[in-house]
């Protein structure tokens, strides 16, 4: 299992490389963005560690290329960024987890055996209910033939209803699945993301397949 670090502070890269080798991973290191970048395009890795600011390209570009290219290599940013903007900003582009510096070894290695876990229910058969599909190896996502463009935590969701169509799935269950935290921590973060697919998955079609089970949770049901 190989973790690529991008990380520019010597002294945290060193930390992170040791503990995670005695963890069992095999490491990379990469002090800057440019060379983070095109280690990506030649070499496979199960996890990317990412800080944001690095020196040549910052850590949200290297990741907006990878997503940009279909790379879905899960990544966890790693920074002292703590504001809400920044947290949004990470995960629109594509980033499966936020860490805020400092943390504790034990609680990211905590976060990344969860993203493992995640991950690894990706490469299944393609799912599909009516004329929606999604094909987990290549992220592509198609409705009535017209190929969606989804930011990784709208696939999640979208992929974890698919997973469970037909069935009502309640809003602490999806984030505990699909977020991998506890329901209080984000409040009515389902109902906006449900908001993000309904526009893209529903309303330019005319025909709903999202839809609210009031008290309960959500169902993706029905279809033309």
């Amino acid at each position: 299992m190989s973790i690529l670090i991008v990380e520019d502070e010597l002294r945290v890269r060193a930390f992170l490389a040791r503990g995670l080798t005695e963890e069992g991973f095999r490491v990379r290191e990469s002090a800057e963005g440019v060379e983070a970048a095109e280690l990506l395009r030649h070499e496979r890795f199960e996890l990317v560690l990412l800080d944001w600011m690095l020196p040549g390209m910052p850590g949200l570009d290297v990741l907006r290329g990878m997503r940009a290219r279909r790379d879905i290599t899960p990544v966890i940013m790693l920074t002292a960024r703590d504001e809400v903007a920044d947290r949004i900003a990470a995960l629109n582009a594509g980033a499966d987890d936020y860490l805020v510096k400092p943390f504790a070894f034990e609680e990211l290695l905590a976060r990344i055996r969860a993203v493992l876990r995640r991950v690894s229910g990706r490469a299944s058969p393609l799912l599909s209910h009516a004329d929606l599909t999604l094909d987990p190896l290549t992220r592509k996502v198609v409705r009535a033939g017209v190929e969606l463009s989804l930011t990784a935590r709208e696939y999640a969701l979208l992929q974890f209803l698919l997973e469970h169509a037909g069935e009502v799935v309640s809003r602490t269950r999806i984030v505990q699945t699909v977020w991998d935290h506890d329901f209080e921590t984000f409040s009515n973060v389902v109902e906006v993301y449900i908001r993000y697919l309904r526009a893209k998955v529903d309303e330019p079609f005319g025909v709903k397949l999202i839809h609210t089970v009031r008290g309960v949770g959500y169902v993706l049901r029905g279809g033309p």
